[in-house]
C-alpha cells in the first residue's frame, strides 16, 4: 500500500473515531427534574467539546488530505512550467516524445524516428524523462 493511501486510511479511521466520540458526548445524562440543572450544565460543556472535536476533524482533513494534494499539484505545475526544448516527456495518455517547441500553454513533441509531430497542451504532460519501468498494478 502506498504511503499516501495509508495516510488517507488513517485519517478516515480517525474521523470515524472522532465522530463516534461526538455522538456519544451528545446524549443527555439524566432526564429527572432534580438532575435537570446538572444536565444543562453538562450540555453546555458538551457543546464546547463538540466544537473542539470539529476543529480537530478539520485539522486532520487539512494535514492528511488537503495539504499533500496541494503539494502534489504545485510540484506538477512547476514541472510543467519548466518544460524546455529537448526534454523527453510522457503524457497522461502514455505517449513518449521529445519536445521540439514550447509555447505558452502548449508544446510540440516528436514521437518517433519518422519525425511525427504532435501538439499537446502542457497539462497533458505527466512526467519529464523516459519511464524505465511499467507502473505497478
Amino acid at each position: 500500500m502506498k504511503l499516501s493511501r495509508l495516510y488517507k486510511v488513517f485519517a478516515l479511521a480517525l474521523l470515524v473515531a472522532l465522530a463516534a466520540l461526538m455522538v456519544s458526548g451528545c446524549a443527555p445524562a439524566a432526564t429527572d427534574g432534580a438532575a435537570a440543572a446538572d444536565g444543562t450544565a453538562a450540555a453546555a460543556g458538551g457543546g464546547m467539546s463538540m466544537i473542539i472535536m470539529l476543529v480537530l476533524m478539520i485539522a486532520v482533513f487539512y494535514f492528511f488530505m488537503i495539504r499533500p494534494e496541494n503539494k502534489r499539484k504545485k510540484k506538477a505545475q512547476e514541472m510543467r512550467d519548466n518544460l524546455s526544448v529537448g526534454d523527453t516527456v510522457t503524457t497522461i495518455g502514455g505517449i513518449i516524445g521529445k519536445i521540439v517547441n514550447v509555447k505558452d500553454n502548449a508544446i510540440v513533441i516528436e514521437t518517433s524516428e519518422d519525425r511525427v509531430r504532435m501538439q499537446l497542451t502542457k497539462w497533458s504532460v505527466s512526467s519529464v524523462g523516459k519511464q524505465t519501468e511499467e507502473p505497478q498494478k
